[in-house]
Parts: C-alpha cells; structure tokens; sequence
C-alpha cells in the first residue's frame, strides 16, 4: 500500500511510469481532494480533519505549498469517525475504534491472500 504521506503516493504505475489522470482518479490512495472540499464531503469542519491529523488515524499527503490534500480512503475513515461521534462516543474513542477495525480488515486480508497461496485449506482461528 502506498504511503499517503508521500507527494507522489499512488502515482506510479508497477512499471515506474506516471498513472494517467483517470486512473488516479479511481484510485482510493490518491490525494484528490483540499481541506476545504474534504471537509465539505464529509460533512464536518476544517479543525476536525486537523484533529484526526493529530491523532494518527490519517494523515494527509502535503502539496508543495504545504496544503493538506485528503485521498478518497481517508475520507471515508474520516466518514467512519464522524458517524461514531455522532453516536455519542468521545473523538479519542472514535479514533481509536475506526483503526482497529481498518487493522482487522487487513488482517483479514491478508489472511485470505496466505490461504489463497498455500493452495488448501487454512484453518482459521476462532
């Protein structure tokens, strides 16, 4: 996975060359959007995406100008956080709630990659 805190971050194609405008739109990695239009996305303001920027849970890639630019999966994180608060649980809680299960959806991930190599069937833990 690309790191998001990298300018060029889902740039690239597997074989070095650039990704044309339409595919970096489809790409979920790419820092498409500004703090203004993200915020206005999610539904919540400025200071709140600042905040989570604060907390580890997303951090957005900086254009040259050192302008904060938001990619289509940190909206949805952002989202995913804002609809817990919304609920009535404390920001910090909500953080931390929405990087476990992005943390267990890899795991998952990666779990089914590793049975899908070894050719049988894995016994999953319960």
């Amino acid at each position: 996975m690309p790191s998001e805190s990298q300018p060029d971050a889902g740039v690239r194609r597997p074989d070095g060359g650039r990704l044309s405008v339409a595919d970096r739109l489809d790409d979920d990695h790419f820092p498409a959007y500004t703090m203004g239009r993200a915020a206005e996305l999610v539904g919540v303001t400025p200071a709140f995406l600042r905040a989570l920027d604060g907390t580890g849970l997303i951090t957005p890639t900086r254009s040259e100008g050192g302008h904060r630019r938001y990619s289509r999966r940190q909206l949805k994180l952002a989202a995913r956080v804002r609809e817990l608060v919304d609920r009535g649980i404390p920001a910090d809680a909500a953080c931390r709630i929405v990087g476990l299960e992005e943390r267990l959806e890899q795991v998952e991930r990666d779990y089914e990659e590793l049975r899908r190599q070894g050719g049988h069937e894995a016994h999953r833990p319960r």
